[in-house]
């Protein structure tokens, strides 16, 4: 067999030159069958043998054995170590103007060859890209699906090139979302959906392509399958009704997708995602509700929603999920709820149906995502005085945020505990809130608050420790010295980089601590007139005048 191969190449070297088509088809037939004897042995012949150079120039149009040239290609392909030879030997570009051909075999065997080539290589696959090869793989797609290989072999590509984001674009100005869902609407069976499902997935983050799929059908297709698959136990039908229903929120993410198939709350898409969220199964109670938080992205949608009772529909979601229920239901139901209770209109309405009592049975959650959203869900809500101040007293939730201020593997929980407890003083001005957030250690994390990166909560930071300074100084004064607020507040000041509203807020609450023996000591010691002083002729106005009366207070204090 090796020495056969290795005349077949000798052969072949000739008759490539000499263009003797029946000696040359011969040996790509001798070729084919050794590769599929042994596929890496005769690759690394081919390599050795200097052969691959000589291909380019078999690929042309009118070449007449171009179809099998490019099935030897796509062969040896599969094997990683010929790749590159396969780049080096000129082979990309003569493969893609066979794309234009219009003999079947040619296009199947081309496909299959650049696959391969550029399998795993995302800057041989941004090659292809630039070439042109989307919009023309997108028409073949329509002229040739009535032929199973030549399709697989388009969804293939697009799967693999769709992967890249500088695909999309070029993915947006061609008809793939029409394409795909006519496909889709013919495709019976189980592993061909799926392989359409591998490139809708990615082509749908793409906020264009999402509203061309919309605008396609693709949604009914997918509520249809919805509908087949929820009573199914059978798994290729539980995993199809996972995909279509994930698919289905995927769409939802895109503003113009998601307001068309909102419909003003009477769209059919809409009212059947509704229906979703009652239902018993699982995946379908997490699609809906993660559903309705996307479709909860803007007021006028949310006040919508509360209006018709979604809120409760939530509520009871969330009751069924309360002993060992699903982390990624609870999730998407409060994701729901916390994008709902945005619009201020909204707030009270909740607060009446009871959604903080609802929440609150999740504090014992110990999933970080969880007690992430719960978090974020009550501090859109307590706007309202009497619902901070009813919150605020409430010590299981302040020890609890007092415990998560402390989570430090997991950012998100940390910073919107700090917020919470910074919210629940802020709108409430309430004595007691402020004594029960002092009894529970929360004063030190208010201070370290300050410091922050962000100056939203830098500033809700200190606009709390204001009040606290105001209203109950004697109860909270230990925990501020040992926190070193002082000395913080001095840092602030001089830092060139804080924000005027930070500058503003950290005198307001310097004179608020006057009142305190020991913080104003260490008010006095660290020589704050200084840095005040030069704050008068800051550029901000608010700044300058409470630096000036900051100074006066100082100077009388002294």
């Amino acid at each position: 067999m090796a020495d056969n191969l290795s005349d077949t190449l000798k052969k072949l070297k000739i008759t490539a030159v000499d263009k003797t088509e029946d000696s040359l088809e011969g040996c790509l037939d001798c070729l084919l069958q050794a590769l599929a004897q042994n596929n890496m042995e005769t690759s690394e012949k081919i390599q050795a043998s200097g052969i691959l150079q000589l291909f380019a120039s078999l690929l042309t149009p009118q070449s007449s054995c171009k179809a099998k040239v490019a099935n030897i290609i796509a062969e040896v392909a599969k094997n990683e170590f010929m790749r590159i030879p396969c780049v080096d030997a000129g082979l990309i570009s003569p493969l893609v103007q066979l794309l234009n051909s219009k003999d079947q075999e040619v296009l199947l065997q081309t496909g299959r060859a650049l696959g391969n080539i550029c399998y795993d290589s995302h800057s041989l696959q941004a090659q292809l890209i630039n070439m042109g090869v989307i919009p023309t793989l997108v028409k073949l797609l329509g002229i040739h699906c009535q032929n199973a290989a030549l399709t697989e072999m388009c969804l293939v590509a697009f799967g693999n090139l769709a992967e890249l984001e500088s695909s999309k674009e070029q993915f947006a100005s061609t008809n793939i979302a029409e394409e795909l869902v006519k496909l889709f609407k013919k495709q019976i069976e189980h592993d061909k959906r799926e392989m359409i499902f591998e490139v809708l997935a990615p082509l749908a983050e793409n906020d264009a392509i999402k509203l061309q799929l919309v605008e396609a059908g693709l949604v009914e297709c997918l509520l249809e399958i919805v509908q087949q698959k929820v009573d199914s136990d059978k798994e290729d039908d539980i995993t199809e009704l996972k995909t279509g229903s994930d698919l289905m929120v995927l769409l939802l993410l895109g503003d113009e997708s998601m307001q068309k198939l909102f419909e003003g709350g009477k769209g059919s898409v809409f009212q059947r995602v509704l229906s979703w969220i009652p239902s018993n199964n699982h995946q379908l109670q997490l699609a809906g509700a993660l559903a309705i938080a996307n479709f909860a992205r803007n007021d006028g949608n949310c006040i919508h929603m509360v209006d018709n009772g979604i809120v409760e529909k939530l509520m009871d979601l969330l009751d069924r999920h309360v002993e060992d229920g699903n982390v990624t239901v609870q999730h998407a139901a409060l994701s729901a709820l916390r994008n709902l209770a945005i619009p201020v209109i909204n707030k009270a309405k909740m607060l009446s149906a009871g959604v903080t009592e609802a929440v609150l049975k999740f504090l014992k959650s110990e999933m970080p995502p969880v007690q992430f959203k719960l978090l974020g869900t009550l501090r859109m809500l307590i706007d309202a005085q009497e619902a901070a101040e009813q919150l605020g007293k409430n010590v299981k939730l302040v020890e609890r945020l007092v415990e998560w201020c402390e989570a430090k593997d997991h950012a998100g929980v940390m910073g919107e505990s700090n917020r919470l407890l910074s919210a629940l003083i802020r709108h409430s001005k309430s004595k007691d809130v402020i004594k029960a957030i002092v009894q529970s250690g929360g004063i030190k994390h208010l201070v370290t608050m300050a410091t922050s990166e962000h100056v939203i909560m830098q500033n809700e930071a200190l606009v709390a420790l204001a009040l606290i300074a105001a209203l109950e100084l004697g109860t909270a004064e230990k925990d501020l010295e040992s926190a070193k607020l002082v000395q913080i507040l001095h840092r602030l000041l001089a830092d060139e980089r804080s924000a005027p509203e930070i500058k503003y807020n950290s005198m307001v609450l310097i004179c608020a601590l006057m009142g305190s023996e020991s913080l104003h000591k260490e008010v006095q010691d660290l020589a704050f007139l200084d840095v005040v002083s030069k704050l008068r002729s800051h550029e901000n106005k608010s700044v300058a005048q409470q630096a000036s009366l900051t100074e006066q207070r100082l100077t009388v204090e002294s």
